[in-house]
């Protein structure tokens, strides 16, 4: 196994918990649309969200249209706050391990998914975000998973090799994705899983940095 020189971690499911339902229904309450109508909507059109080929205002009222409705001004700052309310809740065990590696000297890394308005407001909710090594926003690049150039982005400004980077993701798709510019990959479903799999490929040195944990050190 190639010594791991960086980590680079998606945020959605892998530093984040679950998405808020609560978030979710104030959406539907903003829009007054069905829970069909706001999904296939909000999922048609949120790929190119988080690409950067749409902006904020420009995704919320092509969901909109799409859903034969259209959004005020002070409707379109509600549901931009309730979305990224939507990913605020976060996974404490990752984040715990995130801030041991940053103590022991490991370079740590965020590649997401996300678009412009939900990295302003999610940045302003955790500051531990800023912590991070590097960073690499999909909407800021107009690139997204499972785009090749975007890994290779991102190992570049961790100025560490791809074969040294170990990347953590939530989908399939982006693991393979990563293996296929000579990361190393693991897929994140739950972290007792998620450990197991480090022990499994004698990664334990990671595990096991010392560092005080994120809930005690006043970072989040």
């Amino acid at each position: 196994m190639t010594l791991i020189r960086a980590v680079l971690f998606d945020y959605g499911l892998v530093l984040s918990g679950p998405p808020d339902p609560a978030a979710w229904a104030r959406m539907r309450t903003i829009t007054g649309l069905t829970e069909e109508l706001l999904h296939r909507e909000y999922w048609a059109n949120r790929h190119a969200y988080d690409r950067g080929d749409l902006n904020a205002p420009s995704f919320w009222n092509k969901v909109a249209a799409g859903a034969g409705i259209v959004i005020t001004p002070t409707q379109l700052v509600e549901l931009i706050d309730a979305d990224t309310d939507m990913w605020y809740p976060i996974n404490p065990p990752m984040i715990d391990w995130v801030q041991r590696l940053q103590r022991a000297g490991i370079r740590t890394g965020i590649l997401s998914n996300m678009p412009d308005a939900m990295e302003t407001g999610l940045r302003a909710r955790h500051h531990w975000i800023e912590a991070f090594d590097h960073h690499t926003w999909s909407h800021a690049l107009n690139l997204a998973k499972p785009e090749a150039a975007i890994y290779l982005h991102a190992a570049e400004g961790l100025d560490t090799p791809p074969a040294n980077v170990l990347f953590i993701d939530d989908k399939i798709e982006n693991i393979d994705a990563a293996l296929s510019v000579g990361m190393q990959a693991i897929q994140y479903t739950t972290h007792t899983a998620f450990e197991q799999e480090m022990h499994a490929r004698g990664l334990d040195y990671l595990l096991q940095v010392v560092g005080a944990p994120a809930s005690q050190n006043g970072n989040l």
